[in-house]
Formats: C-alpha cells, structure tokens, sequence
C-alpha cells in the first residue's frame, strides 16, 4: 500500500468514488441486512452524500473501537459494499438507517471529501475456479457442524437453520453462518477478507469447532453446578418436611430445635479449632440423618460428650493432706494401703508441684471401690 493511500486527500466526490462509513463493534456480510445506529458527523455525511447519489456505501470496520475519529489507518482494507434499504432521522440527532451487504471489496485509496471519507474500490471475485464439488461437501459438513452449535448456544435461534437450508450458493451459506456466531471482531473481520470460499467454509469448520468444544464444557459445568443446587435444595426441602412432622407429632416445641441448640453450645463452650471442626462436621451428619435410626443415636452421644467436656473450665487443686485423709476414712473402710498409696502420691505433688506421667493405676476385682476413691 503507498502513502497515497494511507494519507487521505480533501477534494469533492468524484464518479466512480463510494462514501466511507466506519463502524464499531460489527462487521457486515454481503447479503446481511442489519440496522445501524450513526451518530457521528462524518458518518451522517457519508450517509446523506450515499442518499444523494446512488444509496451505495463501503462498510468498514474500524480497527479499534474506541476511537471515534478513526484515520485512514485505523479502518480495514477489506469491507462490505452496501445499499442503504431506509434511512431514518431520530429526534436525538442519530440517524437509523437500514443496510444490506452486497460485495467484498478492496479500498484501493481513501479520500477525504467534505468532512467524510471516500474510497476507491474493487470488488472481490466471488469463488472463481474452484471446485464446486468441494465446495459442496465442505458446505455441507459445516452445515453439520453448525446445527450441534444451534444446539449447543442458547443465543442463536432454531429458525436460523430453516433459512439455511434454503440457501444454495456456498459463500452465502458461509456468510450467514458467520454473521450468527459468537466471534471476535478481530475473527469475524479475518473470515470477511477470505475471498476464496473454500478456504472460507474450512476456516469456519475450525472456529465452530472450536466454539463446539467451548459449549460442551460449558454445559457439563453447569450440569454439575446444577446436579449440586438441586440435591443442597431436595435436602433442605426434607429438612424441612421432617420438622414439620415431627412438630405435627408433638416432637418439637416452637422454640429454637436440639439441632440449633447444639451448635450453639459447640460455638460457645470453647473447644479447640479441630475438635470444634470434628464436632461440626458431626453435627452436619447428625442432620442429615433420620432421628430413629441407629446411628444418629451414635453421632448425637459422641456430640453431647463433646459439647460436655469442661473445655475452659479449671478446678483447683487441694493439697491438704489431713483433709484428704478424713475424707478418704469417712467415704471407705479399710483398703490402708490405698489409702496411704493416694496420700503419698498427693505429699509427692504437693512438694514437686510438677510429676511426670501423674497416673495412679487401681488394680481390683468389681465392687471394691476403685471408682469411688
């Protein structure tokens, strides 16, 4: 390309030159019909200078869509020669207007003429010397291939396979298939400057196969989000169906439940950080379970063992040793040699303030009163 035609060059619109108009965020396929909204001066005046002639306009797509004043070089080479179908003033100053694709062309040079940008074009051949027997099959597998994206995209509406099947011509096909998917501009603009067809229908093989591939993970992700949500709801939904029987059955009492009351004793009794998370996860068993069965019964003892554990609370030890021993003669008769076992165990501590391993082991038959002492 030479610097004539990257700088642009004012002068008025002369025979053969078609008015330029930018857009943003959408590319324009031959036979696509589209609205479009225009609200920029440039863009209107190459709308009114297309109305005054012959309703033909270039539509091209800007390279980055946040510039609102694009340059020359800032739009693509390869657009969309177009006929505007209705043009419509809104009260807001932007003007709607209605246009319909007809063919790829080449901007040849770009020229500013009256504030808006003129080019000079060549349309691209249409599929020359290719063969059509190809082309038909390729037509048909991404035919294939784009019913299971239908399928698969939620955003692209069934009908637009019935107006498919009614298309003949393969670049066509080709067209209206890209225009309906999810694409980049930046993919959608690189399938409008293919101009053979079959390398067209086999690059879009590749982009629906991809996107295939993207809507199916898609769908088990949410197939499995949804297999959790549903199975969180059923069990709070019998939840809630096992307490309103057992309130029916006079079970329960309006009042906070056991289930409540527990946790809040296991929040407030002081365990440690992995007692209190066994003790939870426990807890979360228990409410899963039936109240008859077995093992509830299981879990609900070994959780009331837990939230009754002295976790914070600490006695204080008593080192009197004549009080120790009119106690122990008072509550047992006999057994001296225990007896004199614990006092000396307890003058032991009492001297050392700290035993190592401070066990007493109380060997005996039942009933002999081993508990007791």
């Amino acid at each position: 390309m030479t610097d004539e035609t990257n700088t642009p060059e004012t002068t008025s619109l002369a025979s053969g030159q078609i008015p330029v108009l930018p857009l943003r965020d959408v590319v324009v396929y031959p036979h696509m019909v589209i609205p479009l909204f225009v609200g920029r001066e440039k863009s209107i005046k190459a709308l009114d200078a297309a109305m005054a002639s012959d309703k033909q306009i270039l539509l091209v797509a800007q390279q980055s869509a946040e510039v609102d004043d694009p340059g020359p070089d800032e739009v693509h080479r390869i657009g969309t020669l177009s006929t505007i179908l209705q043009l419509l003033k809104l009260p807001d100053g932007t003007i709607k207007v209605l246009v319909e694709g007809g063919d790829r062309a080449r901007v040849e040079r770009l020229i500013e003429v009256d504030d808006y940008f003129a080019a000079e074009l060549s349309v691209l051949p249409v599929g020359a010397g290719e063969d059509e027997r190809e082309v038909e099959v390729l037509s048909r597998s991404v035919m294939n291939l784009f019913d299971q994206y239908v399928k698969l995209n939620k955003k692209v509406p069934p009908e637009i396979l019935t107006s498919l099947a009614g298309i003949d011509d393969p670049a066509r096909l080709a067209d209206t298939i890209a225009a309906h998917m999810s694409l980049k501009i930046d993919e959608k603009q690189k399938i409008l400057e293919i101009e053979s067809v079959r390398n067209r229908l086999e690059h879009l093989m590749g982009l629906i196969e991809g996107e295939i591939d993207i809507l199916q993970i898609e769908k088990r992700i949410r197939g499995r989000v949804k297999q959790q949500m549903e199975k969180s709801q059923r069990e709070y939904y019998l939840n809630e169906q096992m307490k309103a029987i057992q309130k029916e059955l006079g079970d329960m009492e309006e009042g906070p439940s056991e289930l409540e009351e527990l946790a809040h004793k296991i929040e407030t009794v002081g365990m440690p950080k992995d007692v209190k998370a066994k003790a939870t996860a426990e807890l979360n068993k228990l409410k899963m379970m039936s109240p008859m069965s077995a093992e509830a019964t299981v879990v609900r003892n070994y959780i009331d063992w837990l939230v009754g554990v002295p976790w914070k609370k600490k006695t204080k030890v008593r080192h009197d040793l004549s009080r120790a021993q009119a106690v122990l003669d008072e509550d047992h008769y006999g057994l001296e040699k225990v007896k004199e076992r614990i006092l000396e165990y307890l003058a032991v501590q009492q001297r050392v303030r700290k035993l190592k391993g401070p066990i007493l082991c109380l060997v005996g038959p039942p009933g002999v009163g081993k508990t007791s002492l």
